[in-house]
């Protein structure tokens, strides 16, 4: 029986969703490892309307899905702006995205945007900046991605650490855990040997609806 560091890597799609912009990243992932493939900020804009762009996101997923063949899709769950114009917009947009990937008969996983942060950067209130920087490290992207394309691979970077070493625990009570995992990756891939801990309640609340994407 062959050994489970022989089987070929996994194939991950990430997606932020949006109604005017949307985020694509496909990885291959296998024994802690992830290159990626693809990724992508995808403007919609220059389809016209709030119709036609949800038309063009619809398509441009599939053509990802039917190009890339991933095994997977990892997408944020649902939050809520500030705005309840732009929560539905993004609501539409993201159930336009997981159709297409239904679609293409991927079984789709969801993860809130602090989970997110918290696998990737290693504290749940992390910014874009952050998390486009961590991304550019961890896949060894020759330059920093736009914050969309890295918002959809960090997503899909949450899956795979959850889906391999972390796949077990249950997610009520993975956070420590989550968080003890990116500061050990953050560590070997830096360099530095400390990691400054920062105490949530001296960091100044986030607006309603802040998060990756």
């Amino acid at each position: 029986m062959p050994d489970a560091s022989d089987r070929q890597p996994q194939r991950l799609m990430g997606i932020d969703p949006g109604s005017r912009t949307i985020g694509l990243c496909v990885l291959d992932y296998r024994r802690g490892q992830a290159e990626c493939v693809a990724l992508q900020s995808h403007a919609l804009g220059h389809h016209g309307g709030f119709a036609a762009r949800m038309a063009g996101l619809y398509a441009e997923v599939r053509r990802w899905v039917d190009t890339y063949q991933p095994e997977v899709c990892a997408i944020e769950q649902i939050f809520m702006y500030r705005s309840p114009e732009s929560s539905l917009k993004l609501a539409q947009a993201r159930g336009v995205a997981l159709a297409a990937v239904a679609a293409g008969g991927l079984e789709v996983y969801e993860y809130m945007p602090a989970s997110v942060k918290q696998a990737v950067v290693g504290t749940g209130r992390a910014d874009k900046l952050q998390v486009a920087h961590m991304i550019q490290r961890l896949l060894k992207l020759p330059e920093q991605p736009s914050a969309d394309g890295a918002d959809a691979a960090a997503v899909a970077l949450c899956h795979a650490y959850r889906a391999s070493a972390l796949g077990g625990l249950s997610a009520q009570g993975d956070n420590e855990q989550l968080k003890l995992a990116a500061q050990s990756r953050y560590r070997r891939r830096s360099g530095k040997k400390g990691w400054r801990s920062v105490d949530p309640a001296t960091l100044k609340k986030p607006p309603v609806g802040g998060g990756v994407g």
